[in-house]
């Protein structure tokens, strides 16, 4: 029971690490996965939040937006945040299909098993998938490279891959005006998110000259609370947030500010781990508090009453109503909550990867 759901979630755990972007994930899941999910007898709730849920992976999976959004403001490495990401969005996926299966356990009819597949069937379907497979190790190995230096920045390999993908489209058929459409598009959606950094920058700039972060960080260490629960706090303030706000917005509304203070709380942005707070030196701590608060962002994207991916798979469902969508995913606000409970309680899940790339 659920198999088919589990496959939607992996799914768009592997188109996450081609595509980088939640909204454009569950768009593509919400035509392609939903029908299939329905033919079988899924709840067509259910159906629409595991793709909902599903497309929020793509906030951790590399090569996420959000992330390199998140390196900018607070000027850490790119590629180090892009590799910390891997093993959380993995995890992520399996507590995703964990819920799934649970659900379909429970409650018979809301995902049933599929039936009629032979082995040899579902063998033969494995071939077309093969190249999006290659893509994704082709950019793993490009920007971390196991056997030696890296081949490129993660830049280069972003632009490699998105040169492979180009080339499949040719090969499969891809005419001038899909061409057309999809620069378009690309650059229509450039142009806002360095509109908005560059916003973000000035900003900060102001910020810096009132001195707020500062402020911020001086009050927050001087509280009488253990650092762990005033970080606990922290994210559940961007929970509240996320409600009224979209991810990205409040990331670079918020980060300038809350920043420094966390960095603050472990004892400073050069502290070295056995002098810190959180057992962790400052950079791994930047990376481990990105980890977590893009897990947050990437909890938003469901959450009513702005959950975008909500809205997008609504939107591309004539069959489907927003609140149809919010019912569905439900059930992974439990996921995510244990997710970011796991990350915190064990920061070397988010710090592996990293810490072998030092």
């Amino acid at each position: 029971p659920g198999g088919l759901g589990v496959s939607t979630v992996f799914a768009t755990a592997g188109f996450a690490a081609v595509s980088g972007a939640s909204v454009a994930t569950a768009a593509v899941f919400a035509r392609i996965a939903i029908p299939e999910m329905l033919k079988v007898g899924y709840n067509k709730q259910f159906a629409a939040g595991v793709v909902a849920a599903g497309g929020t992976l793509a906030s951790l999976i590399p090569p996420s937006a959000i992330l390199v959004i998140y390196a900018i403001i607070v000027e850490q490495d790119v590629g180090k945040l892009l590799l910390a990401g891997f093993v959380p969005g993995a995890f992520s996926a399996i507590v995703y299909a964990g819920m799934i299966i649970t659900i379909a356990l429970i409650w018979k009819n809301v995902g049933p098993p599929v039936s009629g597949f032979t082995w040899k069937e579902r063998m033969a379907s494995l071939p077309p998938a093969l190249p999006i497979m290659a893509v994704v190790v082709i950019i793993i190995f490009f920007v971390y490279n196991p056997f030696g230096d890296a081949w490129g920045t993660p830049t280069e390999g972003g632009a490699v891959g998105a040169f492979i993908v180009f080339l499949m489209a040719l090969y499969r058929g891809m005419r001038f005006k899909e061409l057309k459409a999809a620069l378009l598009e690309t650059a229509k959606l450039t142009v806002m998110i360095f509109t908005i950094i560059w916003g973000v920058l000035i900003y900060v700039r102001f910020l810096g000259f009132a001195d707020l972060p500062g402020a911020f960080s001086d009050w927050i260490t001087s509280l009488t609370l253990s650092p762990m629960l005033i970080l606990i706090c922290i994210l559940l303030a961007y929970a509240i947030l996320g409600m009224f706000m979209d991810a990205i917005g409040m990331l670079l509304l918020t980060l300038p500010v809350v920043y420094p203070a966390v960095m603050a709380l472990n004892g400073g942005e050069t502290i070295s781990a056995a002098e810190s707070t959180f057992g962790m030196s400052g950079p791994m701590c930047a990376i481990w508090f990105g980890i977590l608060v893009v897990k947050m962002a990437e909890f938003c994207l469901i959450t009513p009453p702005i959950g975008l991916n909500c809205f997008v798979v609504a939107g591309v469902r004539d069959d489907l109503s927003v609140q149809d969508v919010f019912k569905g995913v439900t059930p992974f606000f439990i996921a995510d909550g244990i997710t970011i409970a796991v990350l915190v309680a064990f920061p070397g899940i988010v710090l592996w990867l990293p810490s072998l790339a030092s």
